[in-house]
């Protein structure tokens, strides 16, 4: 009987993986990491450096605030803002968030009965609509912008407040009336903040 010899066919090296594979994790990292956020920085602030700064509102040397976070007014004399439902404090810019309350929530119904009742009782002679966005809150608890409607509303009482003619007023909120970005994304909207500075600045 003739017998055949099997014999082991011993299968190819395969090529280590491991060095390709960390050179390629660094480069990446270097690449998106480090690279592209840097030039993409540099770029902003050489060409938008106010924007790639935070937009800060400076007054007399001293930054107040930012124009895209708002912040909380009550007195007369000033325009209020949105609702914000951040928490522990309104407009905390480190906690952004809705109050994700629903339409039908009792708690809903009641915080914009009590911004209605504040409104009301700072202003008894003002009986129009109160514009929506007085008594609710933005997606992010940060809005900076009301609409001029809401601006509007507000004008006779921080006119009266202040001692000054309404038709004044009237044109600080047409002054500080932003139009929609490129003409057609959202809406006009009044920044709360720089109008309350204008505000300030009369004579």
């Amino acid at each position: 009987m003739q017998t055949q010899a099997n014999t082991m066919i011993e299968p190819a090296r395969q090529p280590g993986m491991l060095r390709p594979a960390l050179t390629v994790f660094v480069a990446l990292s270097l690449v998106t990491g480090l690279l592209y956020p840097g030039v993409v920085s540099g770029i902003a602030r050489a060409l938008f450096p106010a924007q790639a700064g935070g937009s800060l509102i400076v007054k007399d040397g001293k930054t107040v605030g930012s124009a895209l976070i708002g912040q909380s007014f009550s007195a007369p004399k000033y325009f209020w803002g949105r609702l914000s439902a951040t928490a522990p404090m309104p407009y905390n810019a480190t906690a952004s968030g809705g109050s994700n309350l629903g339409p039908t929530n009792p708690a809903l119904t009641d915080a914009a009965r009590a911004r209605i009742d504040a409104l009301r009782a700072a202003d008894p002679d003002n009986h129009a609509p109160v514009p929506v966005d007085l008594v609710t809150a933005s997606g992010s608890g940060l809005d900076p912008h009301i609409s001029p409607a809401a601006a509007q509303y507000q004008a006779a009482r921080v006119a009266r407040a202040r001692g000054v003619p309404q038709a004044t007023i009237d044109a600080l909120i047409a002054a500080h009336t932003e139009a929609p970005t490129l003409g057609v994304l959202g809406e006009p909207g009044v920044n709360v903040l720089q109008l309350n500075l204008a505000l300030d600045a009369l004579k």
